[in-house]
């Protein structure tokens, strides 16, 4: 189970865009079937999918915004807009040694937010893989800050468990909270 769970984050730091459909079809069933996601989705959402470590500078969508715009493509939003970017790179986490590992404001610092078009009601920002959830909060307080009337929620396709024996099985949706504790993002579940 845990070889399959390594390969199935390394398919969604690839950002092969197919891989992405059939992984927003399994959510939509998913939000359908499950209790912690139902409801999750708005029809009026907008999806603002979180950038990688740097700065992305081709006209090539990066692993999440491939999938805001699946999820989009399954109904499970009404727009994807990829409104935040990184305008400086941060030290990559999942290669990053514990200690050593990018802060919440050193990835806070690290966004910025575009104009919108319109301002959005409720944003879920879209991030394929979740550990600690640092990237995640400063996301939200970057997108917060421009969009002080939005609700603000996170949805990520994958959440790490660390060194967890006894991993049963691969899907095990969940809602939990990031917050800001002592000076760190804490994560639960």
């Amino acid at each position: 189970m845990c070889e399959q769970s390594r390969l199935l984050r390394a398919l969604l730091k690839a950002g092969d865009a197919s891989f992405m459909l059939k992984y927003a079809l399994r959510v939509r069933q998913q939000v359908n079937e499950s209790p912690p996601l139902f409801g999750f989705f708005g029809a009026a959402d907008v999806l603002v999918p979180v950038p990688g470590s740097a700065p992305y500078l081709s006209r090539d969508a990066w692993a999440a915004e491939h999938l805001a715009a699946a999820l989009v493509n399954e109904g499970l939003g009404g727009i994807s807009w990829p409104g935040l970017r990184r305008i400086h790179a941060v030290r990559k986490s999942a290669t990053a040694m514990p200690g050593k590992r990018p802060s919440v404001n050193v990835h806070y610092e690290s966004f910025s937010v575009e104009p919108a078009p319109i301002p959005p009601e409720t944003i879920v920002l879209i991030d394929e893989v979740v550990t600690k959830g640092r990237t995640l909060l400063a996301a939200a307080s970057r997108v917060h800050e421009a969009f002080p009337c939005a609700q603000i929620r996170a949805f990520a396709l994958v959440r790490t468990m660390g060194l967890v024996s006894g991993v049963r099985q691969l899907l095990d949706p969940c809602k939990g909270e990031i917050r800001w504790r002592a000076g760190d993002a804490l994560r639960t579940p």
